[in-house]
């Protein structure tokens, strides 16, 4: 297998329109390539300075999960700390666990920053939203949000053999309107989503109230339980900023 790390992005275009694999961490792919067969030509955006950024309101795609510290807002970066282990945590990349893995652990949190994806493909650099970017799978550069007010994060204890954990992201954000809540769930491999107005000036009865008329209120009780908490606690954290 050779393996190509392009370090503009003209060159990581060239490498894809000669049929390059995209590998990322090669976490995932590593077994399946052992069973199946290795591809003569793979592609690492290791080497892409786009790739590679990290900061309050973007994260590259290459960067290495072990990498997303307190850099990042806190609901992604408690969602980094809890993939697998330090060995995973230490050759995953951001990448691969939101296009490539059927967990995506990353993605509630990114659901709850509201984050745009810029993607590589064949015909070029584009922007799209996070339904897109899991419904394709393109070869993912960089996540970009504006940095929310306030956020949290939950991961729910799971059984060993058992479906994933579940996972609660939120943030409120600043609007043109006001503010308001983003909340994510995933519950076993799907993942939903949802937003409502907050008012600092009120309790979070109201909020919860409009969430509750949204995909986010048929979740299981142990999910809403949590996103009420988070609510409730978001809320203070927000009305004291």
């Amino acid at each position: 297998m050779l393996l190509r790390l392009p370090t503009s992005v003209p060159e990581a275009q060239e490498c894809l329109a000669e049929g390059a694999v995209p590998i990322g961490g090669a976490t995932l792919l590593w077994a399946t390539w052992q069973r199946d067969g290795f591809p003569e030509l793979a592609m690492s955006l290791r080497e892409l300075p786009e790739a590679n950024v990290l900061g309050r309101e973007a994260v590259g795609g290459a960067v290495l999960l072990h990498r997303v510290d307190d850099r990042v807002p806190d609901v992604l970066r408690l969602a980094a700390a809890g993939v697998g282990t330090g060995a995973v945590r230490r050759t995953a990349t951001v990448g691969g666990n939101v296009v490539g893995s059927t967990l995506r652990c990353l993605l509630p949190a990114a659901l709850a920053l509201d984050a745009r994806a810029t993607v590589l493909e064949s015909d070029g650099v584009h922007e799209t939203d996070l339904a897109e970017l899991v419904a394709k799978r393109p070869v993912l550069i960089s996540l970009r949000w504006r940095e929310p007010i306030a956020c949290a994060y939950r991961k729910l204890p799971g059984e060993a053999g058992g479906p994933p954990p579940l996972v609660v992201a939120s943030a409120v954000h600043a609007d043109e309107g006001g503010r308001r809540l983003r909340v994510a769930v995933r519950d076993g491999y799907d993942v939903v989503s949802a937003d409502a107005a907050y008012d600092p000036g009120t309790d979070a009865q109201e909020t919860l109230d409009a969430l509750r008329a949204t995909a986010v209120g048929d979740l299981p009780s142990a999910a809403w339980d949590v996103v009420r908490s988070q609510t409730a606690a978001l809320s203070a954290d927000a009305g004291a900023d």
